[in-house]
This record gives C-alpha cells, structure tokens and sequence, in this order.
C-alpha cells in the first residue's frame, strides 16, 4: 500500500498542475491516493500503479503505471550459460559445480548449451592478514565489471569463509549448495535479458 507521504513523493505537485486532465490544478492536500491492483502472469510481468481521486468530483484518474518483469525458471530453452571454476580449493569448487550442473539439468538446460571453463583461480579462506579482503572485494568488482561491460549477466557465486567447514557446508553441507543457487540466479537472469530486455 501506497501511504500519502510517499504517493507525493512519486508524483509532485507539478505534474497536476501541467496535466490537461486538471484544468483547475487541484491542491495536494485535496488528492487521495489510492493503489492500483497488482497482477501477474505466467508470461513473468505484471502491473501496478498509482492512483488519484478527487474527493470533491469523484474523478479518477491513473498517473502512472509500474511494469513488473521476471525472468523464468521453466523457460530455459535456447539459453547458454559458461560456468567459471577455480581449479584452486577443488575439493570446494567441485561441489560448487556438481551443485550448478545438477541444478541447470533439473531445470531443462540441455547439457550442450553448457560450458564449464578450469582457470587456476585463488579465493582463499580468511588467513592472519588483510590480503583476503583485497581479494574478495576484487573478486565482487571483476565479475561485476565482467556483466556491465559484456552486457551479459554474470553470477557471483564466489564462497567468503572463515575456514574449510563453512566452504564445505555451503558447497552441499547443511547450508545447501550456493551452487545450485548461482545456476537458479543465471537461468531466472538469462530468461529475463531474452524474453524481456534484449530485442
């Protein structure tokens, strides 16, 4: 729900005076807002928007409209995905990647519209010195670097642990596999940019 304070901020007051649906330039303090219903389909979008009614002339009239896209987990069909895995902490980065192949085969990726690409890599666990810091936060700025400038979504899925129990608990242990988390994110962004934002 829309509260008033913030449906004023999402319209100012100049809109109504400029709008020729508002010859007598009503006053905020004479408008209530009102939310518009939100629907959604299984195509992956809705609507919503905002409302005003003046209370004196019951006259309604919509401003604006919010279009809600998703991408899909049910329609994977024709998209590609590479998978990067660091050949350092395999015994990790293998679990990682069982958990990504079983996820893409579970959601209908066909396994040729799938590369996996070994680099050496090195993300190591929290050590004595600050040098794991400056390597996490290269490695969040590289894969994001990577998606803005290819235009490609790209998934983070690189593991922050203290030590070696928490890696193996978030590669299938009992924190679930963030694997097959990143491959859920891919499919759900990929089907976005192609039915939804590349034309």
């Amino acid at each position: 729900m829309a509260s008033f304070a913030a449906a004023q901020h999402l319209l100012p007051a100049s809109t109504f005076r400029s709008s020729p649906l508002l010859p007598n330039r009503p006053s905020i303090s004479s408008l209530s807002y009102k939310p518009l219903s939100f629907s959604s389909s299984t195509a992956g979008f809705g609507q919503a928007g905002v409302a005003i009614e003046f209370k004196d002339r019951g006259l309604f009239v919509q401003i604006a409209a919010v279009q809600h896209l998703m991408g899909s987990l049910t329609r994977a069909e024709g998209l590609r995905f590479a998978v990067v895995v660091a050949r350092f902490n395999e015994v990790v980065t293998r679990l990682l990647l069982e958990g990504t192949l079983e996820t893409f085969k579970r959601y209908s990726v066909k396994e040729e519209d799938i590369d996996v690409v070994w680099v050496p890599g090195s993300f190591e666990i929290r050590g004595d010195t600050s040098h794991y810091d400056a390597v996490a936060n290269s490695a969040a700025s590289g894969v994001l670097s990577a998606s803005l400038n290819s235009g490609v979504p790209c998934i983070f899925c690189v593991l922050t642990c203290e030590d070696m129990d928490q890696a193996l608990n978030r590669a299938g242990g009992k924190s679930g596999n963030k694997g097959a988390e990143a491959a859920l994110t891919a499919i759900e962004m990929a089907s976005l940019f192609k039915h939804h934002l590349i034309q």
